[in-house]
C-alpha cells in the first residue's frame, strides 16, 4: 500500500460525486424539455440520466486482498450513465404544439425532488470526501515534520 493510496482512493470519490452532480444538474435544466431526441420520427421528451459507479478494480489481485480479510479498497469509478426508464408524466396541454391527439403533453420523467434528494446526497458525500483528503493531507505533513 503506497502512502498516497488514501489520497488516491478520496480523489476517485470526489471525481465521481462531481459527475453525479453534473448529470442531476442536466436534469434539472432539462425539467420542462418535451424534445429530448428523436426516435422514430417523434420527439421524445428529455429521459432522466443515473450514474452508476462500481469499484476501481475488479482483478485478482483486489479479490485476493479480499479473500484474506484485507479491506482496502482501490477507490470508484463511474461505470456508466444510463436512462432512467420510468414512464413520461402526461400533461393536459392542447396547446402546446407537442400534444397528441387527445391534448396530452409526454413530459421528461425529472421529479425535482427527487434530483434534490439526490443532489444533497451527492453533495454530502463530495464533502465528507474533501475532509478526508485534508485529515490525510495533515497527517502526511506532521508526519514529515517528525522526520526534521
Amino acid at each position: 500500500m503506497s502512502i498516497f493510496n488514501s489520497m488516491n482512493i478520496t480523489s476517485s470519490a470526489l471525481t465521481a460525486q462531481r459527475l453525479r452532480m453534473d448529470v442531476i444538474s442536466s436534469n434539472m435544466a432539462n425539467v420542462d424539455t418535451t424534445r429530448g431526441k428523436l426516435v422514430n420520427g417523434k420527439w421524445q421528451p428529455y429521459q432522466r440520466k443515473e450514474v452508476v459507479l462500481e469499484p476501481m478494480s475488479n482483478s485478482f489481485s483486489s479479490f485476493l486482498q479480499a479473500a484474506t480479510g484485507n479491506t482496502t479498497g482501490n477507490g470508484v469509478k463511474v461505470a456508466k450513465i444510463v436512462d432512467d426508464n420510468t414512464p413520461f408524466k402526461l400533461v393536459y396541454d392542447p396547446q402546446n404544439p407537442d400534444a397528441n391527439a387527445d391534448g396530452y403533453v409526454e413530459m421528461p420523467n425529472v421529479d425535482p425532488l427527487k434530483e434534490m434528494v439526490d443532489l444533497m446526497s451527492s453533495t454530502r458525500s463530495y464533502e465528507a470526501n474533501v475532509t478526508v483528503f485534508n485529515s490525510n493531507k495533515a497527517m502526511l505533513m506532521k508526519a514529515l515534520e517528525i522526520g526534521k
